[in-house]
């Protein structure tokens, strides 16, 4: 209301000048206001007077010479008379536009982000996973790396960013009038947007404290916080945040993060190539980052290389050689692992309550063990799968400890990111069977004791036989090796189911086990992680495991939030009947249905289980280094053709084993 009243006094007073003002001009000037106020009050006496009445002789000639005088003066009065008019709306529409573009400014800038801290600003904390070796598996969040300056990378690196988003940096003001012009006669030629106009400030201000929406509004917010970046910061200071916040494709933020993401090496350190091609990343992160498209970023990098050279940076010769050594497959290897480190992330609060900020997870995961396992996997299925109707598989190897060094959730994480070693839940088969004997053994049985295989009825229920055969008087150790299913009844009708499913749950099984018989042939679905884990007793000599992932997790300064010490369930079997069922699983590899995943020279057992109609085949295994499980089947249950635990799944556990042992010792199960 005060600028209103102020507006309209002011506006007032411009009003009674400008009618003073058209007075004087309209009565000549020949005399002061006051001496023309008092003739015009003399009555019929003044020489004007008689010129207005017309009366008499003298009248008459003064009332030509009056009137000739009126028609010369009338319309330069009005001539005047409207240029003042005009003049006074000029003026008027003028305060007038700018109370309003001050308030149209205000309306702006009212709800402008807090800018006294540009430090402060908040972002979704970042997340990386590493391998034991140090290795990245991948990151979460949005990753930040270290701060770096203008100063601590190489010069060509803000160079090619200059080159290619701002050349003129150095010399607007924090708009470029003369880019925005270039760019909308270039849009206009066009006929589509082919340019951008925003400044590297103008981005800063964006990328800061605005969202990325297309508004008018957010566009004068931006500007607004641009100037105010330009005089509050130096233009080093501005690159330098523009260089660590800028977002460049696979969920990282700033150069560091980004060299180190696809070249493995620091910002510090990046080549004139590498250089180009983060630079290039900025005008479309997702379409030219390598890790997505090696070749839409080599095809990038030549055009900021270009650049270089229009903008005077580089000399043509020094562009080509720059080129000339790219290794396009080479810009981003494929990182194992991916399900390993989504499994990781899983757990992760668990261990630390909400991540409130960047950190580095340390893991168990081998990354060498990682990539033979998806190797492994890969070829069986491309080779065999389709012959064997075989979709998808998983693998997953610990150590003795129950570290996980190795998983594979599927054949492809690019297209399912379904876990099926953590979350397919399938039926075992005769791979739950050392259970049952551990149960068996626990109770007095051995590898020596004989029970007839023959056909055998518990309340209306027949077990077979996988071959429909039976052998007749056997001992544990063949019925175990040959995957006899009636002598598996009988050892658990003998103990008790209640005796079977107390020893499965102290190895480690920790999914529901059904309280009937056929439990005693894998009837209870479980998960291949969770199977795999019970398995380490009998390579340890009896000690409980809980499979783990991560050995420590620490903020990106280096303090410790979690490290792992221990961990283990303690006992759950005595020596000797560990002893039993490594005899009896050894002749399973030995002699038995797993004889495919056989390794010569080294000390090594397990067990093959295949579901009702082939629906699921695994093959669990171990040596006294690790235990490595395989399942294989299809994600909707339909059967294969024919894929038993000792085909396909004992193949691909002797390939990952092999690898796995390399270079270590042949060692004794306990």
């Amino acid at each position: 209301m005060r600028v209103k009243g102020a507006v309209r006094a002011g506006l007032d007073a411009l009003d009674g000048g400008f009618l003073m003002a058209g007075k004087r001009a309209g009565r000549g000037g020949a005399r002061p206001d006051s001496e023309s106020r008092a003739d015009g009050r003399r009555g019929g006496n003044g020489p004007a007077a008689k010129g207005r009445s017309g009366g008499g002789p003298g009248g008459r000639g003064g009332g030509k010479r009056g009137d000739g005088r009126k028609k010369k003066a009338a319309p330069k009065s009005r001539r005047r008379t409207w240029g003042w008019r005009l003049a006074r709306w000029t003026l008027v529409a003028g305060i007038w536009g700018f109370v309003i573009g001050l308030g149209v400014l205000a309306w702006f800038a009212y709800d402008l982000p807090r800018v006294d801290d540009v430090e402060a600003m908040t972002r979704q904390p970042g997340v990386t996973v590493v391998a034991a070796d140090g290795s990245r598996v991948a990151s979460f969040g949005d990753v930040y790396g270290a701060v770096v300056t203008v100063d601590d990378v190489p010069p060509y690196l803000p160079q090619a960013i200059l080159a290619t988003e701002d050349r003129r940096f150095y010399e607007h003001f924090g708009l470029d009038v003369f880019g925005l012009a270039r760019a909308t006669i270039a849009n206009l030629r066009a006929g589509h947007v082919v340019q951008g106009g925003s400044t590297i400030t103008q981005q800063v201000a964006k990328n800061l404290f605005l969202t990325h929406e297309r508004t008018i509004k957010r566009k004068v917010q931006e500007v607004l916080l641009a100037l105010w970046l330009e005089q509050n910061f130096t233009k080093d200071e501005i690159l330098t945040i523009y260089m660590n916040r800028v977002y460049l494709g696979a969920g990282v933020h700033g150069m560091e993060a980004a060299a180190q993401r696809y070249f493995d090496v620091p910002a510090r350190r990046v080549s004139l190539w590498q250089a180009a091609v983060l630079a290039g990343l900025m005008k479309a992160p997702s379409r030219y980052n390598p890790a997505a498209n090696p070749e839409l970023a080599a095809r990038r990098g030549r055009e900021v290389l270009g650049n270089l050279v229009e903008a005077g940076y580089l000399t043509a010769g020094q562009a080509e050689r720059a080129a000339e050594g790219l290794q396009v497959a080479g810009l981003d290897r494929a990182r194992p692992g991916r399900y390993f480190a989504d499994w990781v992330m899983d757990d992760l609060e668990g261990y630390i309550g909400r991540v409130q900020q960047d950190l580095t997870v340390v893991t168990t995961l081998d990354p060498g063990i990682q990539r033979a396992a998806e190797d492994a996997l890969s070829a069986a299925l491309a080779r065999e799968g389709k012959l064997q109707t075989v979709g998808q598989g998983a693998v997953v190897v610990l150590d003795t400890d129950g570290a996980v060094r190795a998983m594979v959730g599927g054949r492809s994480y690019a297209a399912s990111q379904f876990n099926r070693a953590t979350q397919a839940m399938r039926q075992p088969g005769s791979a739950f069977k050392p259970f049952v004997f551990a149960a068996a053994v626990e109770g007095g049985l051995g590898p020596a004791t004989v029970m007839a295989d023959e056909p055998v009825t518990v309340d209306g229920w027949s077990p077979r036989n996988f071959d429909g055969r039976y052998l007749g008087a056997i001992t544990l150790t063949d019925a175990m090796a040959r995957s006899v299913n009636t002598v598996a009844v009988k050892a658990a009708q003998e103990v008790g189911v209640d005796a079977v499913t107390r020893t499965a749950r102290r190895f480690g099984v920790t999914t529901p086990i059904s309280d009937n018989l056929s439990i005693a042939l894998g009837t209870s679905e479980t998960t291949l992680l969770d199977l795999t884990g019970a398995y380490v007793p009998f390579a340890n000599g009896g000690w409980g495991v809980v499979p783990h992932g991560i050995v420590e997790i620490r903020t990106r300064d280096g303090r410790v939030l979690y490290r792992r010490s221990g961990g283990g369930t303690g006992r759950v079997a005595r020596p000797e009947v560990i002893s039993d069922m490594n005899t009896m699983m050894t002749a399973v590899v030995s002699n038995g249905t797993g004889s495919a995943a056989d390794l010569p020279g080294r000390p090594e057992a397990g067990k093959t289980g295949t579901s009702q109609d082939s629906r699921d085949a695994w093959f669990v295994g171990y040596t006294a280094h690790y235990v490595t499980g395989v399942w294989m089947g299809n994600d909707d249950g339909t059967p294969t053709a024919g894929v038993t635990g000792g085909g396909l799944p004992a193949r691909v556990w002797h390939k990952v084993m092999d690898a796995a042992e390399q270079g270590l010792p042949a060692r004794a199960l306990p």
